[in-house]
């Protein structure tokens, strides 16, 4: 397979973390506007603490300020949802992001309904989830959302394509399939009990995997020439004792070998999560301070 069909996820997020730096460059001088972005951190968790320094480390190298709340594994949800009351009513946080998985005696939908609907940048709150299903202007979930900007960038207007999504998560599926269907593809969302789950896939001149199973999606499901985006992120043994290796939800070069543009894992759709999520933050900035948003 040409290097030329491999969807580079690291320079397209580089390349729209420079838009951004340049929206919030603008905002500045223009309205004299810095956005924030508030992340909180409930324990210790190693993969958020990475993900957590990543964001803080992006948001500030793109101009805008960056709020880091870290929290002790036993903080309570009355002390968790008083912190997001505080950063709804601070007018120099514009976007707030609590990462997730949250510890077992926090409930999670609780702290997700307790963030201001505008500066939900992870687009999670059922009035953004309503607004994105409805058509409506909404804070659209970073990973969704960074796969359609993929996808029209690799293939311009989706207009009358044939879009599967495996996978039907409130994060993923469910998003993805209102987006496309937004772009005015023809949209099947397939899932654990899809009879002839190849079969469906085969259809599609998108595919989007995203079902959280290693390498579930075979080469022989893919369509010809199909563009496919593998969203899944998963541990796996590697070769060598004792290591492990990251794969995506599809067999990589079975696939590669089909598609016409395919995501590889690591390094496709990873690096957009977080680039959307600056992205976001500069929109919900511009909407509370009613500023016309910018082309990002």
């Amino acid at each position: 397979m040409a290097s030329g069909n491999i969807i580079d996820g690291k320079a397209f997020a580089e390349n729209l973390r420079a838009r951004v730096a340049d929206a919030v460059t603008s905002l500045k001088q223009e309205h004299g506007v810095t956005p924030g972005l508030a992340v909180v951190l409930v324990g210790e968790d190693p993969a958020s603490q990475v993900y957590v320094r990543n964001k803080g480390k992006q948001t500030s190298a793109c101009g805008m300020e960056s709020f880091e709340h870290r929290l002790s594994v036993d903080t309570t949800q009355a002390a968790l949802l008083e912190l997001i009351a505080a950063l709804n009513a601070d007018d120099t946080v514009h976007g707030i992001l609590v990462q997730l998985p949250l510890p077992d005696h926090i409930e999670e939908q609780a702290v997700i309904d307790a963030v201001d609907p505008e500066k939900d940048v992870d687009g999670f709150h059922v009035i953004n989830t309503g607004r994105l299903a409805t058509g409506a202007a909404a804070m659209v979930p970073c990973t969704p959302l960074g796969c359609l900007m993929m996808l029209e960038d690799r293939l311009g207007d989706l207009s009358g394509l044939e879009a599967v999504i495996v996978g039907r998560s409130n994060i993923v599926g469910k998003p993805m399939a209102a987006l496309l269907m937004g772009a005015n593809c023809t949209v099947t969302v397939a899932h654990s009990r899809t009879r002839d789950l190849p079969g469906v896939c085969r259809r599609a001149d998108i595919l989007v995997a995203a079902v959280g199973r290693p390498e579930m999606i075979r080469g022989d499901w893919i369509k010809p020439g199909a563009t496919v985006i593998d969203v899944g992120i998963n541990r796996i043994p590697a070769a060598e004792k004792g290591k492990m290796r990251l794969v995506g939800d599809v067999a990589f070069d079975e696939a590669a070998a089909v598609a016409g543009a395919i995501t590889p894992v690591p390094g496709g759709v990873g690096p957009m999560t977080i680039a959307v999520l600056l992205r976001n933050t500069v929109i919900a900035a511009c909407r509370q301070k009613g500023i016309a948003e910018p082309v990002i």
